[in-house]
């Protein structure tokens, strides 16, 4: 069956974000006198949300109050540089632009605020997605399937018809949750032997790979 619409992450799967969340988090934790965190730490910290990262980055045993300062401090220095060293992974604006000329609708869910989702799609990949969706209040975070579920709905499409792509076991758990397949990529914040042993299918290591999909 040829899948009618893909579904991306966003981080580690269609833009690096890595070294912007570095220093956003490394920012935030200086504000309230915290240990910077290391590029290697803070790639390990992603993809349950900004939350998350910043529950993990702080000191073991901080308090509730400092959390939620350093996520608020956070929060105001990353909408202003989010996309300071920001950048589409190689061959993926192509591969998206392919893969809409074929037909096939596109678009992102992701666990990063819906700020930040929104600005960078619409800055790095203008007209590409029919649905761009990010951390909202009121829906859960993935691996939950509300997102993509939501999306699907919006699109009328359903899970037999769409494909997820993602770069971390968060991905394979929600593509599992929300009933359809997923590909996951060896270019983002996750390498090989750690996807495969969160249970990855298919593993591709180039986005042309993508357009493999569609000319079957």
């Amino acid at each position: 069956m040829q899948y009618q619409i893909f579904i991306f992450d966003l981080d580690g799967t269609i833009l690096d974000t890595l070294e912007d969340l570095y220093f956003s988090v490394n920012y935030a934790l200086k504000q309230s006198g915290f240990p910077e965190r290391t590029l290697a730490e803070v790639r390990q910290f992603v993809g349950n949300g900004i939350r998350k990262l910043i529950e993990r980055a702080v000191p073991s045993g901080t308090s509730e109050a400092e959390i939620q300062q350093v996520h608020q401090d956070f929060t105001e220095y990353y909408k202003i540089h989010c996309a300071d060293y920001t950048r589409p992974y190689a061959g993926i604006p192509e591969t998206i632009q392919n893969i809409r000329t074929a037909g096939i609708r596109t678009a992102v869910v992701s666990n990063k605020a819906d700020y930040a989702v929104q600005t960078l799609c619409a800055d790095y990949f203008p007209d590409l997605f029919d649905a761009v969706t990010g951390e909202r209040e009121g829906i859960r975070r993935k691996p939950a399937p509300d997102s993509v579920q939501a999306v699907l709905n919006a699109l009328h499409f359903t899970p037999e018809q769409a494909v997820y792509i993602g770069d971390s076991d968060v991905d394979i758990q929600t593509a599992k949750n929300a009933g359809m397949p997923c590909i996951s990529v060896e270019w983002g914040f996750r390498d090989r032997a750690f996807l495969l042993q969160h249970g990855a299918e298919k593993i591709i290591t180039r986005p042309e790979e993508l357009l493999d999909l569609i000319q079957k």
